[in-house]
């Protein structure tokens, strides 16, 4: 059985700078081997879904902007790097680029947190036009929407280093 310490290491980061989730899932005893993503994705999703409103608002803050200062300073976890150029976004032009800060902006603003979507599998444009129509969108639907999304962010990320079933 892997141990706390390893578990924790290994999967602290699956949910964005929130090991808490991680070191829950393992004190639970919700972790079995053989690992799989599937399984890891429950045990770490349960402890998400059970947390506090302030503890899920952590989580979706510790989340990057979209192509925002983080990405142009280069300060963005491996993995968020990673998916990020996967949909283009660290070549934007300058245009878009601005597009992308000033709905940044504008979406913290209103949310309190920053825009949170899989982009595994999307482009730009997907990114964007999604940007835009949920920008429009009530707090709680997107507090919803952006939960929602981490949880997809983090399978996304457990399929890449574990096997599916």
């Amino acid at each position: 059985m892997i141990d706390r310490a390893e578990f924790i290491s290994r999967f602290g980061g699956v949910f964005e700078h929130s090991p808490f989730i991680a070191e829950r899932a393992y004190d639970a005893g919700n972790v079995s081997e053989p690992l799989t993503a599937g399984g890891v994705h429950a045990a770490l999703s349960a402890q998400f879904r059970a947390a506090s409103h302030e503890e899920k608002l952590g989580v979706l803050r510790a989340h990057p902007d979209l192509a925002g200062k983080l990405a142009i300073a280069g300060g963005l976890t491996e993995d968020s790097r990673k998916e990020q150029a996967g949909a283009g976004l660290d070549r934007l032009s300058p245009d878009e680029h601005t597009r992308f800060t000033e709905l940044n902006a504008a979406y913290v603003e209103k949310n309190g947190f920053p825009f949170i979507i899989a982009v595994k599998g999307l482009s730009k444009d997907d990114i964007l036009r999604a940007f835009e129509t949920r920008i429009d969108h009530s707090v709680q639907d997107e507090f919803e929407t952006a939960t929602d999304q981490v949880e997809k962010i983090a399978l996304l990320r457990l399929n890449a280093i574990l096997p599916e079933n």
